[in-house]
């Protein structure tokens, strides 16, 4: 997994309405304080630094506003001044909240957030997450306990149902192989926030004469995965789209909209130096690139949906090995 040290760019770059695309990233580690995490930002961002709360700053950035957060919000929340507690814990003020926030900069993650970034400014990420790893920032594989992730948002090149149905079935038919190459530390595996789609919904979604319009296939989707826990989670994406509908499915008041889909698999192995951020950011690019050709994309779906049928050959050949090897084929890796 040796990152290329630049991120590639996909074909479709800029919206319907002629604007460069963009997307969030979300980088979850730890090993730093917080303060010192901050302040390192900061630096690497040509950033002002401000202190939002107790556990949360924002940085302004050139490229937008960042967040740095402790990644729990019951420590982010928590005041012993509170006149509902006992007063035998008020009392210990000062003590206990030093305590307490050192025991969670060890095992809570700290979160850095990027704004919808331009796709031409994420060479700053990868900097970025360089820069955190000297410094001393640790990822997933530091401790049992960890299950860190670094999520992206990528903003769709326009909101068309076929436009999403093409990105969900190059997804769908590369879940096996992107698992494989970004999604290994074990603490994660144990995790259920980073699930694949019900096989339900992935045959619906793979059926040779699969053609919704955008309410048909908003309610397939929340029939098999009312949840935010989907390593590719749609609702955000839906949430924007049309809200009513969604929370007829699911009422989760932590959903925000967005026109983006929230790619969640992938681990932040940051103490690694072999792994970087370009790397994760270059994967999913194969993703849209298959997504943009139609010729290849109903190739790959036809193999997969084949490869999901029981049969001898099938129940000894590993797809994701058969994904990997029609991907170098085709020049895509």
């Amino acid at each position: 997994m040796d990152g290329s040290g630049a991120c590639k760019m996909p074909r479709r770059q800029y919206t319907a309405s002629g604007d460069e695309r963009r997307v969030g990233v979300e980088i979850e580690i730890s090993g730093l304080k917080y303060h010192k995490l901050v302040a390192l930002a900061a630096d690497l961002l040509a950033g002002k630094a401000r202190e939002v709360s107790r556990f949360v700053s924002t940085i302004d950035a050139p490229v937008g506003e960042f967040v740095v957060e402790l990644d729990s919000e019951p420590v982010k929340d928590l005041d012993l001044r509170d006149e509902r507690l006992p007063e035998s814990v008020r009392e210990l003020g000062g003590h206990a909240m030093d305590l307490i926030d050192a025991a969670a900069e060890m095992i809570v993650p700290l979160e850095i957030i990027s704004p919808p970034m331009p796709l031409s400014e994420l060479e700053q990420i990868e900097v970025l997450c360089n820069r955190l790893r000297e410094a001393g920032a640790v990822g997933s594989r530091e401790a049992i306990l960890y299950a860190f992730g670094l999520q992206l948002n990528p903003e769709l090149p326009d909101l068309e149902p076929d436009t999403l149905v093409r990105y969900l079935r190059a997804f769908a038919a590369l879940y096996d192989w992107l698992k494989s190459r970004h999604q290994l530390d074990l603490s994660r595996k144990f995790t259920t926030y980073i699930e694949p789609w019900h096989s339900d919904y992935v045959d619906v979604l793979i059926a040779e004469d699969y053609e919704p319009d955008m309410v048909t296939l908003m309610e397939d989707y929340l029939r098999d995965n009312p949840t935010r826990n989907r390593a590719l989670d749609l609702l955000p994406l839906f949430s924007h789209l049309n809200d009513d509908l969604l929370r007829q499915h699911v009422q989760d008041p932590r959903i925000k909209a967005r026109p983006t889909l929230h790619y969640r698999l992938p681990d932040c192995d940051i103490d690694n130096p072999r792994w970087h951020f370009s790397t994760v950011w270059n994967d999913w690019v194969v993703l849209e690139q298959l997504a943009d050709n139609a010729a290849d994309l109903q190739e790959l779906t036809m193999l997969f949906r084949d490869s999901r049928k029981l049969s001898f050959g099938n129940l000894t050949r590993s797809w994701k090995d058969h994904c990997h090897r029609w991907l170098e084929s085709k020049g895509y890796v």
